[in-house]
């Protein structure tokens, strides 16, 4: 099964930080990198993802943001949503919802490690969530 999946920033930052292998951030961002997961983002996500993964306090390496961000470029897909109109708890989260909301008719998934910050839709998941889904559609 082909997964498209709008990855939430925060669920880059736990998967870069995380020593665990089998934590869920880092098998999706694993599932991402080996092709299992369709990145799908907007130029205002990576501008988001660059700008947060080189803030000082994660201490993440040039050359790691580099490589994750070229992955997401070059295997994900590109997106210009509309405006949706919906109003967020975090409207710097707004970006994020209304790609998702751009792909939908491919059954597109946001994850999120911020659940709350969404609205309850069947579609905005956490990472244990999606791999969950992933494991039963084999």
């Amino acid at each position: 099964m082909i997964c498209y999946a709008v990855i939430d920033t925060n669920v880059l930052v736990s998967a870069l930080l995380s020593s665990k292998d089998d934590a869920a951030t880092v098998q999706v961002l694993g599932k991402v990198l080996s092709g299992e997961i369709i990145p799908v983002y907007s130029n205002v996500i990576t501008k988001e993802y660059r700008e947060v993964l080189s803030r000082k306090k994660f201490g993440f390496l040039s050359e790691t943001i580099e490589y994750l961000l070229s992955a997401v470029e070059k295997y994900g897909i590109l997106v210009d949503p509309s405006p949706s109109g919906t109003i967020l708890p975090d409207m710097k989260d707004l970006p994020f919802y209304e790609v998702v909301l751009e792909k939908r008719d491919d059954n597109a998934y946001l994850v999120t490690g911020n659940i709350k910050h969404f609205p309850q839709k069947p579609f905005v998941v956490t990472p244990r969530e999606l791999l969950d889904i992933l494991s039963n559609d084999k």
